[in-house]
């Protein structure tokens, strides 16, 4: 089973980084392209700074808090139940985002975020930031069932 998490890990950040350097090369800085119409753009955003451009320039920062959270998501993935596969999956893709934004991080200063939502005022975010959200929603879930669960043996 660790080979299918291994797979998944590649896929993911290869997908995320594949997106990043196709809307790099093929839109320009600030420019957009309709994804699907009066839904989704790609639009072309370097961002210095996490969520909402929120601690813009604070690189130290975000090396720290990177590799903290890299050491910790990765002790929890290994110490977890095997059999606990939404909770190892929801870590896997916190993970996942965690070191695709990191490679933007280090090798270029900056994340690129590309997805904008045309039918709504919401910022810019990326691939990576998704499997963050997804990963945040799973483990929400995980926990909120594996307390229901604990209440119901009381």
């Amino acid at each position: 089973m660790p080979f299918i998490y291994a797979v998944v890990f590649i896929v993911l950040v290869a997908g995320d980084q594949a997106l990043k350097m196709y809307v790099h090369y093929n839109i320009p800085a600030f420019g957009s392209h309709q994804f699907i119409p009066g839904i989704v753009s790609l639009t072309n955003i370097t961002n210095n700074g996490a969520a909402w451009s929120m601690l813009e320039g604070k690189m130290l920062f975000f090396f720290i808090v990177t590799i903290i959270a890299v050491i910790v998501l990765l002790y929890l993935f290994i110490k977890s139940n095997k059999n606990e596969y939404l909770y190892r999956f929801s870590l896997l893709l916190l993970f996942t985002g965690t070191i695709g934004n990191a490679i933007d991080r280090f090798t270029h200063h900056y994340v690129i975020d590309m997805f904008s939502l045309d039918f709504m005022n919401f910022p810019i975010f990326n691939l990576a930031d998704t499997y963050i959200t997804v990963g945040v929603i799973l483990l929400l879930i995980y926990l909120f069932r594996s307390t229901a669960g604990e209440n119901n043996n009381k």
